[in-house]
């Protein structure tokens, strides 16, 4: 669960980010975030493996490629734009994110080990 709550702080904060880039009123966020919380929602929910080894690489580029491609179809079908280089944008940086937090918890864990070991 706590796996599903990072991925949701950090694809809220993809958002802001993005919103506050591009000067984006603050009361357009839900309708912004919608589509990339929606597929976050569920690449967790169809992917068992997400589920089951939720901080794992692995589970993470899953998560973020389905997040970044359902997101911009998604996004696309609100009507919302995808041109030029935002979707590009928008798959590296879910992707750098979602995996940058399970790296950075893998490492921790690996040194954690070694404490333990030595």
């Amino acid at each position: 669960m706590i796996a599903f709550i990072i991925d949701i702080v950090l694809t809220g904060g993809f958002v802001a980010y993005g919103m506050n880039t591009h000067d984006s009123p603050w009361s357009d966020f839900p309708v912004t975030a919608a589509p990339f919380v929606i597929a976050l929602v569920i690449a967790w929910l169809i992917i068992p493996r997400v589920r089951e080894q939720p901080f794992s690489l692995v589970s993470g580029a899953i998560v973020a490629l389905l997040t970044a491609g359902i997101g911009l179809a998604l996004r696309a079908g609100f009507g919302q734009g995808v041109s030029g280089a935002f979707p590009i944008v928008a798959t590296v940086m879910i992707a750098a994110l979602f995996l940058g937090w399970r790296l950075i918890a893998l490492l921790i864990n690996q040194i954690r080990q070694k404490q333990q070991s030595a």
